[in-house]
């Protein structure tokens, strides 16, 4: 082996292959290995890499040669290329790479050639599909297949990979398929527990493998192998690195953190702006009502044109929406049915796949006119947001069929079919451009409504075109519940800060036991996802105490949204004043819009600092190896500890009332105090404590330090409150926030309108510092008045933007002196 140092890097050259380490920041090593002549430069996910030159040594011994930043050295063993990352400050090993392999292969291409297509139309959950019979193979170039190899080490936790379906939480002796499905999200991102992360620069079909057969990261499909090693202190840190490399996230709408109200689903203008009417009768918090499929005429599954006969008012029932404060979400979908209008233009266009389905979203222009078909009547005619659906956007015949396939068998199946529609080394990659589109698109058309695409699929860096994941259509059992949780948590810990689910599962009944009523699916036999265990809907008190359960865990999602099929799911179905289960909705929707200002403030970080919202308790409490095995509890943002019920305490299926211990173990993480937020009791970390969970409670603990703003009597996001807003303060250690505020719905932001409120808790001196206004916007308050809680003492400080401090008895302003 030999090696030369360049400007920005260093390139090694082996017997039949070369490498570059290249530093991107102290932290952060770019690792490329390639059989070509040239390392390749094109990323669809890495939107920067160095930006400015990062000072780094060589060194060289008998046996290896060093590169080494101020923080970070790889070793690469000269005899053989192998690799170790090491802590540069503190001599700790982070990794031992186990080796690097390419493996040419033929990329293959399907084409009808000269034959007219010949094209089998199934109907399916998801619409019309076509099914080409006559596509034949065509060798379209000359790729690779990947491997890269790790040596862990004993103890060592890997987590993230995005969303599977498995609930595996900690992927060490686990393998798992990365690709996209209905349910599957896939990121090539991983952390470990060693104080480290790895992000592959690849979108094609991928498999982690940790057996006896290796531990490795395996490509389907490249050119050459290319990975960030990332370094820190903290998973945040490693986090930060990741968004640095795949884009800083968007701001969402302010009003996309208040309550969603979504089914399967509505089928008038008028039925929209009724269940907002409704629900601002009842004074039940919402901001948004969905419209999922349907809104076209019958038979044209995909039109982004509605059906004149029952949204002919679109406009006007909208306007009456957003008179009471609040908005509208319309789904569309990238496939079409033969013969619309839509369809019909990418067709002429030649902007379709080759399934002459599904629009092609790697094309600018063929994204530009999908942007111009759904603006036309859906964005022109109000919807504010996106609901991306089937965005996968290939299953194939895995969707479907009584018994569920095995893993591998699945992943060559869906596989085969993304590739056989898309270039195999972007298979994974459709979902990220449809959202690209949608968002560069909207933004051209106005800056003054920030982007909101909730999608069924994606992919690393989709934060930056504000693209919100759901985890797909899930069915209602409580197995299922606890393993959507670990599926959002591995989501955060691969670098995506936006994740969400239908509240209460999308499938109530057995399959069975259907009856959409859509006529897209003519197929009446059981299916293995449609797999719910509630036959009678919301009439069974089996199922609205899991709805219940799954709500008020919703309650602490980046995105907080209930919906579903097979059964109702607004809350007068649930009761009415005074039943537990009507109550106990009621009482978390008003929750969620209580913490609102705490709520937008974590938006806020995510944006400016990498943060992430929904937090496996690695990201705070790595040290404590307890904590880091906790699957059904999570940290909201920093000072929120939140433990889903997970198992029925009151009913099971068919309204069979059951007898048991509504308490629930919950364990407090060591090296932190902790308060019950509902009574207040303080409890020490690294304990186990039992915790009362009637209908209207789950276990909620507040992290000492922490100040958390509340906001009293809301109704929707953007609502000033007539009460002051209110700051809390948990004593037991020095704590910091900050307080964010904006605009709340345009891109002013970017150049900086927005406030910043720094506050501190001193412990010692038992002393809160609000620290002065920093930035500021259109439309904010300058003066205010807050209300500080410090244990049972209250008292009400009138704020002007200048730095304040109160130690319980005076307040001091810090431009005027004692007041």
């Amino acid at each position: 082996m030999s090696y030369s140092i360049g400007g920005k890097f260093v390139d090694f050259i082996f017997e039949d292959a070369s490498m570059r380490l290249e530093p991107v920041t102290e932290t952060i090593i770019r690792c490329v290995y390639t059989k070509e002549d040239v390392f390749k430069e094109d990323s669809i996910i890495v939107g920067r890499r160095q930006e400015k030159p990062v000072e780094f040594a060589v060194s060289e011994n008998d046996h290896t040669v060093c590169l080494s930043t101020g923080q970070i050295s790889v070793y690469v063993q000269l005899e053989t290329g192998m690799m170790e990352w090491w802590d540069k400050q503190g001599g700790k090993r982070y990794l031992k790479e186990g080796g690097k392999s390419l493996s040419k292969t033929d990329v293959i291409r399907y084409t009808t050639g000269d034959e007219k297509p010949v094209i089998d139309r199934v109907k399916t959950v998801d619409g019309e599909r076509n099914f080409v019979k006559n596509l034949k193979p065509v060798v379209d170039r000359t790729a690779y297949r990947g491997k890269l190899c790790f040596d862990w080490q004993e103890d060592e936790g890997i987590y993230g990979l995005g969303q599977a379906e498995e609930g595996i939480y900690n992927y060490r002796k686990h393998s798992q398929y990365l690709y996209q499905h209905n349910m599957r999200i896939p990121m090539p991102v991983f952390l470990s527990t060693n104080g480290y992360g790895i992000l592959v620069d690849c979108c094609s079909l991928m498999t982690f493998n940790d057996d006896e057969n290796g531990s490795y990261l395996f490509m389907d499909t490249v050119d050459q192998i290319d990975y960030y090693f990332i370094a820190g202190e903290k998973p945040d840190d490693i986090i930060k690195g990741t968004r640095y490399l795949t884009g800083e996230a968007a701001m969402l709408p302010k009003w996309a953190y208040g309550y969603i109200q979504s089914k399967e689903q509505y089928y008038t203008a008028e039925e929209l702006a009724e269940i907002i009417r409704r629900y601002r009768e009842l004074e039940v918090p919402i901001d948004c009502i969905v419209q999922d499929w349907n809104s076209w005429e019958p038979g044209k599954w995909g039109e982004k044109l509605v059906d004149p006969k029952r949204y002919g008012n679109l406009k006007e029932c909208i306007s009456e929406i957003r008179k009471m404060n609040a908005h509208a979400m319309v789904s569309v979908w990238p496939n079409m049915n033969f013969g619309t209008e839509n369809h019909t233009e990418f067709l002429e266009a030649g902007y379709l796949l080759n399934d002459l389905a599904t629009y092609d979203a790697f094309s600018e222009d063929a994204r530009r006119m999908y942007w111009k078909q759904a603006k036309k009547e859906l964005f022109d005619g109000g919807f504010e947001a996106w609901w991306c659906d089937s965005t996968e956007p290939f299953s194939g015949p895995d969707w479907g069929g009584e018994v569920k396939r095995e893993p591998w068998e699945r992943f060559v199946m869906v596989g085969n079919e993304h590739k056989h529609y898309l270039d195999p080394a972007k298979a994974n990659a459709y979902a990220l451009v449809h959202a690209k589109g949608m968002y560069e698109n909207q933004r051209k058309e106005t800056e003054d409504i920030r982007v909101l695409n909730l999608t069924r699929s994606g992919y690393a860096s989709g934060q930056k075109y504000g693209a919100m994941l759901w985890s797909g259509d899930t069915c209602a059992t409580w197995e299922n519940m606890k393993k959507q949780i670990v599926e959002g948590l591995n989501v955060g810990i691969s670098g995506y800060p936006y994740w969400t689910l239908d509240i209460g599962a999308f499938f109530t009944v057995g399959s069975k036991w259907q009856n959409r009523g859509c006529g897209c699916n003519t197929d009446s036999s059981p299916k293995w996802f449609w797999q719910g265990d509630y036959n009678e809907g919301v009439q069974d008190a089996g199922y609205r105490e899991l709805y219940v359960r799954w709500l008020e865990f919703g309650t602490f999602l980046p995105m907080f949204r209930s919906h579903g099929t097979d059964t109702p799911r607004e809350i007068w179905n649930f009761g009415k004043e005074g039943d537990m289960f009507y109550d106990a909705i009621k009482k978390f929707i008003k929750l969620r819009y209580h913490l609102m200002p705490y709520i937008y403030s974590l938006a806020g970080a995510v944006r400016l600092q990498g943060a992430t919202i929904m937090r496996s308790l690695i990201f705070d409490f790595m040290e404590d190896k307890k904590a880091r095995e906790i699957k059904d509890g999570f940290m909201f943002g920093p000072s929120l500890l939140v433990y889903a019920v997970t198992e029925p305490m009151y009913f099971e299926a068919e309204n069979v009332a059951i007898e048991r211990n509504r308490v629930k173990e919950c364990y407090l993480p060591e090296g932190a105090g902790w308060y019950d937020y509902w009574t207040s009791e303080y409890h020490r970390g690294g304990q186990t404590v039992t915790v009362e969970t009637p209908i209207d409670q789950i276990p909620l603990f507040v992290r000492a330090g922490s100040i958390i703003p509340t906001a009293e009597g809301l109704q929707y996001a953007d609502e000033k409150s007539k009460m002051p807003m209110e700051i809390n303060v948990y004593p037991g250690a020095d704590g910091s926030f900050s307080l964010y505020e904006d605009e709340g719905n345009n891109y002013n932001y970017e150049e900086g309108a927005y406030s910043l409120i720094e506050m501190k808790w001193d412990e010692a001196f038992q002393k809160l510092t609000i620290g002065k206004r920093k930035g500021g916007f259109a439309g904010m308050d300058e003066k205010r008045i807050f209300r500080i809680r410090i244990g049972n003492a209250v008292k009400e400080i009138e704020y002007n933007g200048a730095e304040i401090e109160y130690d319980g008895e005076k307040i001091t302003e810090k431009n005027n002196g004692e007041k």
